[in-house]
């Protein structure tokens, strides 16, 4: 029991430091790594028959892949393993999927979303959430938030696995339109908007820097009232991207990607 212990102990705490793996807390974060093509390498619950209830309710077609490599532990050792309070009994790794920038930017009917320094990881996951639902071409994330995080993979419910998620500066030379999400910037038309943009969207509370406005072929700017400075950076990007669909299937029919 005691090797099993330290087994566990050791295999999780390396994959939380490993930058290929990704460590999956909970059940929604790991059954949409399963629903869209990951791997679970190992899973651990304390509460199994609870587990496979959830499991057989909202995805069944997952449970066989779950059941291979789940193993019981403890309460005491599962909360030993997982660093943060779950609401479902599973805790579990897979390996990240390969993603470069080569694949969003190679897909010029969709948008691209970077996101330029953001500093809250919730936010971060929010925002892939979204952009999953939105099926974009991928999610592009500067400065100090790691996008495969186990909290940015917690609030994202495992998205990352949904759509090419990089971590990596603003891309430049691409010949796809930058369009800077600002204040500042043009009321937006959603309509006129070219599918190849990379939309950039600044961080909470700074917003973007101005070599980022400098570089952007067009600044654009969600309507808001009077008073109200800014809205959180999923809301944003949802608003951007809902309103972008539903104004050129409004005016020609069909969806703009």
């Amino acid at each position: 029991m005691q090797t099993t212990t330290g087994s566990f102990t050791r295999a999780f705490a390396n994959a939380y430091r490993d930058p290929s793996l990704a460590v999956l807390e909970g059940f929604h974060p790991a059954r949409h790594a399963l629903g869209f093509g990951g791997e679970l390498h190992l899973a651990v619950t304390y509460d199994r028959p609870a587990l496979m209830a959830l499991a057989g309710r909202l995805a069944p077609d997952i449970v066989p892949a779950i059941e291979q490599v789940l193993c019981d532990v403890d309460r005491p050792l599962f909360d030993k393993l997982s660093p943060r309070s779950l609401t479902s009994p599973l805790l579990s790794v897979a390996a990240r999927p390969a993603a470069d920038l080569a694949g969003p930017l190679g897909d010029v009917g969709r948008p691209v979303v970077h996101l330029e320094t953001p500093r809250d990881p919730g936010n971060v996951g929010a925002v892939i959430r979204v952009a999953a639902a939105a099926d974009v071409a991928g999610v592009l994330v500067s400065g100090q938030v790691d996008p495969w995080s186990p909290v940015v993979l917690r609030s994202a419910t495992g998205l990352q696995f949904a759509v090419p998620v990089v971590a990596t500066e603003l891309p430049l030379d691409t010949g796809r339109p930058i369009v800077a999400v600002d204040a500042t910037g043009d009321q937006l038309c959603p309509s006129e908007l070219d599918p190849a943009s990379i939309l950039v969207i600044g961080g909470e509370r700074y917003g973007l820097p101005d070599r980022i406005r400098d570089v952007a072929e067009r600044s654009v700017s969600l309507p808001m009232r009077g008073g109200v400075s800014s809205l959180n950076l999923a809301t944003a990007v949802a608003a951007l991207l809902y309103s972008w669909k539903a104004g050129v299937q409004e005016r020609t029919g069909s969806d703009p990607w």
